[in-house]
């Protein structure tokens, strides 16, 4: 059985009921338990880890015990060939962690004399330049800050040399193209939840083994891509974590929540973020309280729900695809317009007139009082609701999963027209009608029928505001739409038709963590009315809390 005292400390604390762990951090110390530590070809190389703690407490910071517990695998040797044991290094960590400052130090140590290696040099690649950037310019800060560290390294914003073993740092974005041949001994690949596949990854590491004891660090949070590189690596660090594969092709420190419900006890935060473990030093107490300013934030602002469930507990959440809102909180949108009182108001205009063979919905955004009206009416062409809804047939005879939309147009909620396509005008026509009741100031259309529809309303006096990327407005107005459902902001009235659009919105996130609106099912579930309520949204705070014929009756009753 081979020792060291930062490992020792570690599984110590673990089986002492010192720090709680997650199920493949548990497995991971027992796999180690029952291979590496039982296996006496190996050995720690104590004067490097020493050097490298010392080294970090001394130009960055004290490591954590679970930085110390990572270091010391990173000396670990092979004592049949002298060479490094452990190869690729995966830390998965939520959001906070200080995975970056772990790395930053490590990095800045393999360059330096106390490591040893001439030519060693270093590749930190990212999505992004700024991302790729953050290793380089902590150690250049350090450079800056301790003068001292002028005699080892030579830093700048793009790079870091080591005089002493001519070895050198730089950043690289994730393009692949033209960096075959590169003679590194270590690389780093940030953000990796972001990868779609392996195809940079190899790129990068087609230059290691040119130099001794080359090393490659993963590090990042979960994050949006399914199926994509870290999802694949995760499914190795099952089979090393089970025993099919041997972990010396990969050590995987995966900190994360194991059920989403442990997220609502914060004593279970550590599992995802190790820093949280006790004692915490003063930077993690700050993340532990922006943690949880976060968590509790949630109640009222529930539109960062995934991020904190995905980054700061590095749960991944199965499904992003989902609805617009829980059920309960559309159904709330049910209470009565008083539209008596709205008399008056300022409102925007908002159409759907995406396809003017089925559907068209129109739409008056209003506020008073901190709440937001939504007045909607939609067209449907009697051929498409026939086709699709069996409308003309008797209710027997409907299947039972169509809408009712006799009902709804008995309840004045559509409008059925018996023509081959829906009619600008009569769209136009029913915003003349609320113009006698509201002012309307201006009326919001997407970009796809704009040259269709823009000037019948030009002709009828209304200011038209056109969308150019409605995809893009999708990730914009999400966190507002987000918070106005859960806060019942949003009054419809009673409206089925419109409750029922709205729960046929397919809500997915993209890779950068975007919302987008789709449809769940592409032809018979529409979401016009929703669409037309979402491009109100955009132009809202436009909108006044008052009726401006109120203010001006006011006004001139004051005798001035």
């Amino acid at each position: 059985m081979i020792h060291q005292k930062h490992v020792d400390r570690y599984l110590n604390d673990y089986q002492q009921g010192k720090i709680r762990l997650n199920k493949r951090r548990i497995k991971l110390l027992e796999l180690l338990q029952t291979t590496v530590l039982t296996n006496d070809h190996y050995y720690f190389d104590e004067e490097k880890i020493e050097d490298c703690l010392t080294f970090a407490d001394k130009w960055f910071f004290p490591f954590t015990p679970w930085e110390k517990f990572l270091t010391a695998f990173v000396f670990l040797y092979d004592k049949t060939t002298e060479r490094r044991a452990i190869r690729k290094f995966m830390v998965v960590v939520g959001r906070g962690a200080g995975k970056n400052g772990w790395v930053s130090v490590i990095a800045s140590f393999l360059l330096s004399r106390l490591h040893g290696v001439r030519n060693y040099n270093g590749s930190i690649i990212a999505n992004s330049e700024e991302q790729a950037k953050t290793s380089v310019d902590e150690i250049h800060d350090s450079v800056d800050l301790h003068k001292e560290l002028a005699g080892e390294f030579y830093a700048t914003n793009s790079q870091v040399h080591s005089k002493t073993t001519n070895s050198t740092l730089r950043f690289r974005t994730s393009n692949g193209n033209t960096k075959d041949g590169l003679r590194d001994g270590f690389v780093i690949f940030d953000e990796i939840h972001a990868y779609i596949n392996n195809q940079n990854v190899k790129v990068h590491i087609s230059g290691l083994g040119k130099v001794r004891d080359s090393r490659v660090f993963e590090i990042g949070s979960k994050g949006y891509v399914r199926d994509g590189y870290l999802d694949k690596e995760l499914a190795k660090t099952d089979m090393i974590l089970d025993g099919k594969a041997p972990i010396e092709s990969l050590f995987p420190f995966v900190c994360e929540l194991d059920e989403l419900k442990q997220m609502d006890d914060p004593k279970n935060w550590e599992l995802a973020n190790p820093s949280f473990s006790s004692p915490m030093n003063g930077y993690a107490k700050d993340v532990y309280q922006e943690t949880l300013d976060d968590y509790n934030d949630l109640e009222l602002d529930p539109s960062g729900y995934d991020e904190f469930v995905i980054k700061r507990m590095n749960y991944q959440v199965e499904d992003l695809e989902k609805s617009i809102a829980p059920y309960e909180q559309i159904k709330a949108t049910s209470l009565t317009v008083p539209y008596d009182e709205l008399e008056g108001y300022e409102a925007i205009g908002s159409v759907d007139f995406a396809s003017i063979r089925d559907f068209t919905a129109n739409g008056l955004t209003l506020k008073q009082d901190g709440k937001q009206y939504f007045i909607s009416h939609q067209f449907a062409r009697k051929q498409f609701v026939d086709k699709f809804y069996a409308y003309s047939s008797k209710p027997q005879d409907r299947p039972q999963s169509a809408p009712p939309i006799g009902e709804w147009e008995d309840r004045g909620l559509l409008t059925i027209v018996d023509t081959p396509t829906i009619d600008p005008q009569a769209v136009v026509d029913w915003f003349l009608e609320q113009r006698k009741h509201y002012i309307i100031k201006k009326v919001v259309m997407d970009n796809f029928r704009a040259d269709l529809l823009r000037k019948f309303f030009e002709d009828a006096g209304f200011e038209v505001v056109v969308i150019r990327n409605p995809t893009a407005i999708d990730g914009l107005l999400a966190p507002r739409i987000e918070t106005g459902f859960a806060n019942h902001q949003y009054i419809w009235g009673d409206n089925p038709l419109l409750r029922w659009n709205t729960q046929n919105v397919l809500v997915s996130t993209d890779s950068r963590g975007n919302k987008q609106y789709g449809k769940k099912e592409e032809v018979r579930r529409k979401t016009d009315g929703f669409k037309a309520f979402e491009y109100g949204q955009y132009l809202v705070d436009q909108l006044p809390d008052y009726s401006v014929n109120e203010s001006l009756d006011m006004l001139s009753d004051i005798d001035f």
